[in-house]
Formats: structure tokens, sequence, C-alpha cells
């Protein structure tokens, strides 16, 4: 007791000398924050500022909630969350439905802004890496014209912003029009391009070769009908009657150059890369080809398929072994198994392929599927286009090793999406089914899982402690491929539009086309269809055709399966796909029970939302809204 008052005396006592006048120490620097002087002094604190622009990427494709689930793609299976708001058309300004799809229009600006601190600063940064400095420019260039471009393809055309605003600056300025918007960007891609020309390629940082891929998609969209005035007035009453239509679309100007700018940027793609096994001079077969195409969604990023597959990726979202286990829900990214894959290994069935897009995978001798072929309709998923194997999940589909407290009742790993007889008068329910007897919640409504982008390493486990790091393909060359052949078909050189679409088809050992005309159109905007699956196309494809209304606004078609016992055959037990001991039935029906799509032209454009709106008066509302 005696010491510790001494100590504390002696402590008082030092508190009472009195303090030099020297008051150095009263400047110090923040601990949790670091100044822009010294960000822009530093390569690698520049290098930081810039990567947190590339944060507002977010997962890519990969959240929870699906681009897919906006089209006839795929089906969101859980409700209450927004998304039969936009699907039903009955989305406003004052209610825009969910907000985790579409990219919002204060998320774009709020990361418009950080890419323009950058672009604004890099200049003028006193680091001494010229090198990295222009990198950083480049890349801060290529992501401001990415968002950009992501607010022209949802909205129209925005207010362009090219440096940050200050706290006295006068924040209200009026739409660009689409024109100016599509300049805009391609400018930013042109000095990007030329910026990170010869500068290293990183997995996940944007490159020259992604700028030039962002530059054909730009175009490309530029060209489409729905961009073209005259076009998209002559086929929708409410862009018929819009006053401001050039917020949204060109409405003079020769649409053949914008078609050739498209193509020329597309090709000067091709001349400088190529991707993944374009160069069969005949169909490979069944198997190699469903292989090509898994190991395309896997991108390298998966020890199941081939690495080199990853030379189709021109700009990806990587993500990384080496994770914190996410608490907050939803998942995204790492968990796209748990996100979508089926019930019956307890994962959560998110975005479910619907029957429409089942139904456009041809048959393997190039021909339509058809359900009024009886040999077609009795064994719906053999002879296909082997893409469909590699994409979705149906009954009988083999996929990995089942946990450990289903194994018992499905010991061969094959989805169970179907009722089967049990040879006693009774039914047996898949365990992947709505009603299985694992879980009951979160199953197909579709009769369908999504097998792309979920690893299919099978030692690899779909739960929150487990993570896969498949990549997200923001632009890939196929892509680019597909965008050379729309635009030379637009031009009229039909014969170099199948010289490249038949490329594509041989690596998924499809036959080759031989179409003309109308039908080489639509045979290849159903190779875009299936080959871009789920790669957040499809929602931009059917409206810059404007073919939404014939798409996009059906009513969702799902599959039911049954299986009854062949006469004097016995069950197989535990049940097993198995077509010499089961009759099986396949009926397409109609799914209205929780979501009744319609298509309305007003959605060819988001709304808006009020809050923006309101904040800025010189906002002038999308057509129809």
């Amino acid at each position: 007791m005696k010491k510790g008052k001494l100590v504390l005396l002696g402590m008082l006592a030092l508190a009472l000398v009195p303090i030099s006048c020297n008051e150095d120490f009263l400047e110090t620097q923040p601990l949790d924050s670091i100044s822009a002087d010294a960000t822009w002094a530093d390569g690698a604190l520049a290098q930081a500022f810039v990567f947190n622009v590339y944060g507002s990427l977010g997962y890519g494709g990969f959240e929870e909630e699906g681009l897919a689930s906006l089209t006839d793609e795929a089906m969101f299976t859980h409700s209450g969350r927004g998304v039969n708001v936009i699907t039903e058309g009955s989305l406003s300004p004052s209610g825009t439905g969910n907000v985790n799809i579409i990219p919002q229009w204060n998320e774009l600006y709020s990361a418009i802004r950080k890419a323009n601190i950058a672009i604004q600063e890099l200049p003028n940064s006193t680091f001494d890496d010229q090198t990295l400095k222009d990198r950083l420019l480049g890349e801060a260039l290529f992501l401001r014209a990415y968002f950009y471009h992501q607010l022209m393809r949802y909205y129209g055309g925005a207010p362009l912003i090219d440096a940050p605003y200050g706290l006295d600056d006068d924040y209200s300025i009026a739409r660009g029009t689409y024109a100016e918007n599509v300049t805009f960007v391609t400018d930013d891609l042109d000095k990007a391009i030329s910026l990170l020309d010869s500068k290293e390629v990183t997995p996940g940082r944007a490159s020259m070769l992604s700028a030039m891929g962002l530059k054909s998609r730009v175009l490309t969209y530029a060209a489409s009908d729905l961009r073209d005035g005259p076009t998209a007035s002559a086929n929708s009453s409410v862009l018929s009657g819009y006053s401001n239509l050039e917020l949204v679309a060109y409405t003079s100007g020769d649409r053949d150059a914008r078609w050739s700018a498209a193509r020329t940027a597309a090709k000067a793609v091709l001349d400088a890369t190529s991707g993944y096994k374009l160069d069969l001079t005949e169909p490979a077969s069944a198997e190699d080809a469903k292989q090509n195409y898994i190991s395309i969604a896997m991108g390298g990023g998966s020890a199941v398929g081939d690495a080199a597959a990853r030379s189709e990726l021109i700009f990806e979202r990587t993500h990384s072994p080496l994770f914190t286990q996410e608490s907050n829900w939803p998942l995204g990214g790492i968990h796209q198994g748990i996100n979508n894959g089926p019930n019956g290994y307890h994962n959560w069935a998110g975005n479910t392929p619907i029957q429409q897009l089942v139904d456009d995978y041809q048959m393997m001798d190039g021909s339509d599927f058809d359900w009024s072929n009886p040999e077609h309709a009795a064994a719906p998923y053999e002879n296909r286009d082997p893409r469909l194997a590699a994409t979705i999940l149906y009954d009988g589909a083999a996929w990995k090793p089942r946990p450990d407290d289903v194994a018992a009742i499905d010991p061969y790993d094959e989805i169970q999406t179907g009722t089967y007889a049990d040879g006693s008068g009774g039914i047996i329910a898949g365990v992947d089914m709505r009603d299985s007897p694992i879980e009951n919640w979160n199953g197909s409504r579709t009769g369908y899982y999504v097998r792309k982008f979920i690893d299919s390493d099978p030692s690899l486990v779909d739960n929150q402690s487990s993570a896969q790091v498949v990549p997200w393909p923001f632009i890939r060359y196929t892509e680019i491929v597909l965008n050379y052949v729309e635009a030379s078909i637009a031009l009229g050189d039909e014969g170099e539009a199948r010289n490249w679409l038949n490329k594509i088809r041989f690596r998924a050992g499809m036959p080759a086309l031989d179409s003309s005309g109308t039908e080489l159109l639509e045979d290849y905007i159903n190779e875009r269809r299936v080959e871009l699956a789920y790669e957040e196309h499809r929602y931009h494809d059917a409206r810059r055709w404007m073919i939404a209304d014939q798409t996009l606004g059906r009513g969702i078609k799902v599959m039911k399966v049954s299986a009854t016992l062949k006469a004097g055959a016995t069950p197989r037990s535990p049940y097993q796909y198995d077509p010499t001991v089961y009759d099986y039935t396949y009926t397409v029906v109609d799914n209205n029970d929780n979501e009744t799509r319609t298509w309305d032209d007003k959605m060819y454009f988001m709304p808006i939302s009020r809050d923006e709106i309101n904040r800025n008066s010189l906002l002038i509302q999308n057509p129809g809204y």
C-alpha cells in the first residue's frame, strides 16, 4: 500500500513539471486515415486508392440475387425480395423493387466520384514511378467508363461529371444525351487503351484488352435497335411518344457507321489475342465439348477443368481462398454454390433455370428441340447441345458427393427433382425437389438447378466454412466474337459472321450453320443466348434487340418429373435414375404461384429513383414512368 502511494505521488509530481514551450507534439497525424497529400505522394497508397474504386464492382454477377432471374433464364426462388416488382412491371420512381440486382444510380455515381478523384490527382502525383502512375490512371479511366456504361445500359443518358464536386459546387446538372454518353465513355476507353498498352496484365485488374473489350460492348449496344431512335420509335408505343428520345437513343446519324465502328472495335480485340479452343475445324465430341464449357465457366479457378480456359477472361472479378467467413447474410462471390445449389445438399436454390432456357438448347444435329417430337419428349436431356449439361442440373444429372446425412438416401450423387414409384403403391419424393425430405423451404420451384459457375470439384463442399474461387467474367473473349458476328450480320457480311459463329459451335460440339438472312440472325440470337447464359447478357440483349415482349415477358414454365415402374421391374432402393427400371414422364407446366410475369415497354429502362430526382430537379424521367 505504501509503495503504491509513493508511485502515485511521483506521477502527480511529474505532471506538475512545467512543459517546454515547444508544441511540436501537438502536430500529430490521425491514425485511422491518410491525408490526400500523402496518398498521391506514395505509389503504394495511390494504388490502394484505385483498388478501392475496384471495390465498387462488388461480387460482379455472383450476388445472391442474380440478374438472370429478371430474364427468361431463371426464376428467383425466395419471395419477398422485390424481384416481382421488376418482372411484373409495377416498378416506378417511387418503388424500384429489388435494389441488390440492378446497380443503383447513387451507387454508380459514388463509384464515379472515386474514379474522378484518382483521374484528377494522378497526373499531378509526386511519386516517381511513371509506369505505375500511367497504369493507375488507365485503370481509373477504365473504371469510370465501366460505371458510366452501367448507367447507360440500365437508365439511358446520364449526367456527365468528369471531376469530383466540392462542397460549394452546384450539384444540379442535366442528363447528357445518349450519343454524348457514348462519346464520353469511348474517349475514356481510348485514353485507357493508350495508357495500359504494354503494361503488366494482372488478373482482376483492367488491362489494355479490358478497355478494348468494353469499347466493343459499348459500340455494339450503341448500334442496336433500342438505341436507334427511328427503329425504337417504330417498335414501341412508349418510345414513339417520348419527347426526349435523345436521352436514350441516337435521333440522327448513320446507323451503318455505328455498326462499322462496333465491328472495328470487336475485330481489334480478335486480332490482339485469342480465346479458348476456337481453332477447331470440326465439332468437338460431346464429352470434350461439355468439358470445354465447364472449363470456361471455371476460368482457371477450380481443380476441375482445363486451366488454359482462363484465356477467355478479358476482365474478371477474382476471388481468394484466404477469406474471412462471411457472417452477414446474404452471401456472395465465394459462396455461389450455397446460394444456388440443390437443397438436397443443404444449399439454397437461389436462381434456378426455367424451362424456356432449357428448351432453347438444340439437339446435337443442330435441329431445334421439340416437345411434339415423341423421341425428344421421352428423353429431353439426351442428345442435346453439350452446353446444356454443363450449365443446368436436371433430374438424373450426376453431381457432387452428398452430405453425410443425405448419402444413405442418395448414395449415387444424382440430382433428384422428381417423384418416383416405390413399388408398393407409394411415391418417393426426390431429395432435391421442393418437398424434399431433407429441407422443404429452399428447393427449386422450376425442377432445375444451375450448374454453371458452381465449382464442381467433388472435394469442395458448398457450405459457409468453405469457399470457391471461380472468377466472375465481366468481359470474356467469346462475347467479343459474338459482337463481331452481330456487326457483320448487320453490315451484310454473312460469310464472316458464319465463320466466327461456327468457331464457337465447333468448340461446343455443334455442327456448322449454313443459314442466311433472317434465319441467320435468329440462329445468332439463340447462339448468344446459350453461350452467354447466366453471364448478365440476356437482360440487356433482349432489350436492345427489342424482343423483350416475346421473351422476358413470357410466363414461367417449369418441369415436373414422375417415374412409374416398368412391368415386372423391381424398384431401385435406394432410388437411382434408371430408364431400364422406370418409365419417366416429363410435363411442362406454368408456374404462377409466386411470380406472374408481364412486359411493359417502359421496362426497356430502369426508372431513376424519386430520391435522385428530388436531389437533382434537372433529371428527366425515363420513358413511360
